[in-house]
């Protein structure tokens, strides 16, 4: 083996740094390595560390992070249940975390509002192409006015897209202009805002965090951590042909991606959904976590009706334990249970919430539900999956995957396994240069 062809791949997350060294001549996982990422100080050090962990010295390094809060996306949108869902899932395919989404013409309240979340890059929609080009205009000027200085991707009718790309740049806000989100009714195409927002958090957002003091870091980001996780689901789909699904339990959300493979008929057919059907997807659960968000496990659990008689009381002291020391590590058999059940918990909750879909406002019809019966491969990740017996871990996922109460349609006969070596974060930031090494490694490690 050529020394030539290491590469370490690296997951800077908001907890633990994990390294995974690839040949990429072969895409063999030669080793990994872990440290407590170092956010309080400088996140390279964890880093360094997590690499120095494999025993190897790379010759190269790729990185995604996670690290900060990641990337925090606000959508604009004409209106709420057609160009601004349909970016808001575009959103969070990208790898962000969706922190506001405003519909229709932004007044001063509106763009108050839009402040206020505090948005990384905000992604400004409106009008399939030949459609409504009123709202988006209006927006865009909106923003002009207002001195507008985070980046901003411009991903709307294309009737106007020049002419407000014009406008934007020339008020001095950091604009791309791409491809529609919703060139049509029913056809969304997720794929070219999707890489300008990649590419706006590794122009500007990244070096912004100050999770480093000088410029290498930034210089090793290849995405956001979601963004290549997603790469690497979907590459495994493709190669395998079948439906597959991932559920990440982490310390602050709970992410499930699913990719659906559709037939002849399925891409053909009559889009029952106006807002697009996105066949590779991503939610976000930022209230379901092991620590940070331990507490919404409970809150959300109580309001799906899944927690026994008795049980809230010593379940909620527990959340609150961990939500106020979020690097608490279980140590006896008692918090190692209390573990076990708040990750059940969101894995359950946060299947239901990704495979009904969501409703556009309280009590509405439910939107962009994923139909997961023809699931044939469902992957947990996460370290409370990582560092559990492998009974622990499938008990775990199971609670979710046997859930018949849960309104939705479970995976037929899957088979589950665990993501332990950090293996889809490390096939997606292979995939663009080495995609032959991120196949191969991704067909030994998960199939």
């Amino acid at each position: 083996m050529s020394r030539t062809s290491l590469l370490c791949c690296v997951d800077v997350g908001s907890t633990f740094t994990k390294a995974a060294l690839v040949d990429t001549g072969s895409g063999r996982l030669v080793a990994t390595g872990a440290h407590r990422t170092t956010v309080g100080s400088d996140v390279l050090h964890g880093l360094d560390a997590a690499v120095a962990a494999t025993g190897h010295t790379p010759d190269g390094v790729l990185v995604c992070s996670s690290a900060g809060g990641g990337l925090r996306l606000a959508v604009v949108g004409y209106e709420r249940l057609v160009t601004a869902q349909a970016g808001h899932r575009v959103g969070l395919s990208a790898g962000a975390k969706v922190v506001h989404v405003a519909a229709g013409p932004l007044d001063r309240a509106g763009l108050a509002q839009l402040r206020a979340a505090r948005p990384d890059v905000v992604l400004l929609v409106g009008g399939t192409d030949g459609g409504d080009t009123d709202t988006i205009s209006h927006n865009a000027a909106r923003l002009a006015a207002a001195r507008w200085r985070v980046p901003t991707v411009l991903a709307g009718n294309a009737d106007c897209r020049e002419q407000l790309e014009t406008l934007l740049a020339g008020a001095g806000v950091p604009v791309v202009a791409v491809g529609n989100v919703l060139p049509a009714i029913g056809v969304l195409d997720p794929g070219p805002a999707r890489a300008a927002i990649r590419q706006m958090f590794l122009q500007h957002v990244i070096g912004g965090k100050k999770l480093s003091r000088g410029p290498r870091f930034a210089s090793l980001v290849r995405a956001a951590t979601p963004d290549a996780v997603l790469t690497g689901v979907e590459l495994l789909a493709g190669h395998t042909g079948h439906d597959l699904l991932v559920v990440d339990v982490g310390g602050a959300t709970t992410d499930v991606y699913s990719v659906l493979v559709p037939d002849a008929e399925q891409l053909a057919g009559v889009r029952d959904d106006v807002a697009g059907t996105m066949w590779a997807a991503r939610t976000v659960e930022g209230d379901l976590g092991m620590r940070w968000s331990a507490p919404g496990v409970v809150a959300a659990a109580q309001a799906e009706k899944l927690l026994v008689p008795g049980e809230a009381a010593a379940l909620d002291a527990a959340a609150e334990a961990r939500a106020a020391h979020p690097g608490y590590v279980a140590d006896d058999g008692t918090e190692r249970a209390a573990d076990r059940r708040l990750a059940e918990l969101a894995v359950t909750v946060a299947l239901r919430r990704h495979a009904r879909g969501e409703a556009a406002v309280a009590g509405g019809p439910r939107r962009g539900g994923r139909d997961l019966r023809d699931v044939a491969l469902v992957i947990g990740s996460g370290g409370v999956l990582r560092h559990s017996p492998p009974d622990v871990a499938q008990a775990v996922l199971g609670a979710g995957l046997g859930d018949t109460a849960g309104g939705w349609p479970l995976p037929r006969h899957p088979r589950v396994v665990v993501d332990a070596s950090y293996i889809l974060a490390a096939a997606g930031l292979l995939a663009a240069e080495h995609p032959a090494a991120a196949a191969a490694l991704l067909a030994a490690e998960l199939r």
